[in-house]
């Protein structure tokens, strides 16, 4: 049999972030994420996590240079369309992808700046923080914070959508070219409200909410399919758009796995195997 080869480039996005062992979130999801988008997924881990359903164990966190050296590895060899960056750990680990990515052109960026969960546990410490704020948004095609990490970049508590906007004005301000403050952590009628903000145009993006335990990796999911739709060659608020509307889609098809708040299926809408 005769193999089939594509005439046109496949296109290829790096994410940069840490290994979950349940599958649900970090590489693993953003992997799932570039191929259901059919983009060819290369990877930097920055930390090796035991976790599952029920909780993390254990964070072995990797040197610097090897985050830095894998990402040459990828640019040296492919042609990039797109970078998410997630777990970065620590301040070390963010100056030296801040460095790589600007002194490989590496672009365009996503953001999702991984420094509180949604239930509001601080993951990083403040000189992460700092460097996050210094090297890594001002190359940001877009950060995609939740509630509480959105809180913690704008210095505002957010209750409202008026507090929403105001937290992405101040976002903006640190640099990125758009802030899309997420809203899967507001109260009420704004729970999966999310609000985009590219410095000049305000947009309220709002999808059906899903009730559902089964949230886990669903910011990565998000921040990687924007990342997909980017290396397709989609703008930012289109790329948003989309990326939203599939998270919602696999939002409503839970995975009934393990004992504690599970992931959701990054392939239901491709229908029943079989």
């Amino acid at each position: 049999m005769r193999r089939m080869q594509t005439s046109q480039p496949v296109p290829t996005a790096l994410t940069i972030a840490g290994s979950d062992s349940g599958g649900g979130a970090g590489i693993q999801a953003d992997l799932h994420t570039f191929s259901f988008h059919r983009v060819h997924g290369t990877s930097a881990l920055t930390a090796i996590t035991a976790q599952n359903t029920r909780g993390v164990t254990r964070v072995d966190v990797l040197p610097a240079a090897a985050v830095a050296a894998q990402i040459d590895a990828v640019a040296d060899d492919f042609r990039v369309g797109a970078v998410k960056a997630g777990m970065l750990v620590n301040a070390e680990i963010i100056s030296v992808v801040a460095w790589r990515l600007k002194s490989l052109a590496l672009a365009p960026l996503v953001v999702d700046p991984v420094m509180v969960s949604r239930a509001g546990a601080r993951l990083i410490d403040d000189s992460a923080v700092g460097a996050l704020k210094e090297h890594l948004l001002p190359l940001a095609a877009i950060v995609t914070p939740n509630r509480h990490e959105a809180e913690l970049l704008a210095g505002v508590e957010l209750r409202t959508l008026e507090d929403m906007q105001e937290a992405a004005r101040r976002i903006h301000r640190l640099g990125p070219r758009t802030v899309l403050v997420k809203g899967g952590g507001m109260p009420g009628d704004l729970r999966g409200v999310d609000v985009w903000f590219d410095g000049e145009r305000m947009e309220t993006l709002y999808l059906r909410a899903v009730k559902t335990q089964n949230t886990h990796g669903t910011g990565c999911t998000l921040s990687a399919s924007i990342a997909a739709w980017l290396a397709l060659g989609h703008d930012v608020l289109e790329a948003t758009r989309r990326a939203k509307a599939h998270v919602t889609t696999s939002l409503e098809h839970p995975l009934s796995l393990g004992k504690g708040p599970g992931p959701f299926s990054h392939f239901s809408p491709l229908g029943e195997p079989g």
